[in-house]
């Protein structure tokens, strides 16, 4: 693996353990796609990293669990604004 995607995986991972952000947030604070933070941190952190892996995995886990919730939230916030208007 090259040192810069290896350097860029673990800065990713970092930032997720400390803030907590989803893959696409993180995505668009890093201009990188979904897509490549959530390879890197799927397949590469696991060979770079075990441990930091299993706790960004816990994190991810969250995430994923609380999907339907923030799509709802945003639903409902969607139909608030328009009927304001």
């Amino acid at each position: 693996m090259k040192a810069y995607i290896e350097k860029r995986t673990l800065l990713v991972a970092n930032y997720i353990l400390s803030t907590h952000m989803t893959i696409r947030k993180t995505a668009e604070n890093f201009n990188l796609s979904k897509s490549t933070v959530h390879y890197d941190l799927q397949y590469r952190l696991r060979k770079i990293d075990g441990s930091l892996y299993e706790d960004i995995k816990k994190i991810l886990d969250l995430n994923f669990a609380e999907k339907h919730i923030r799509g709802g939230l945003a639903t409902k916030r969607k139909y608030l604004k328009n009927k304001k208007t």
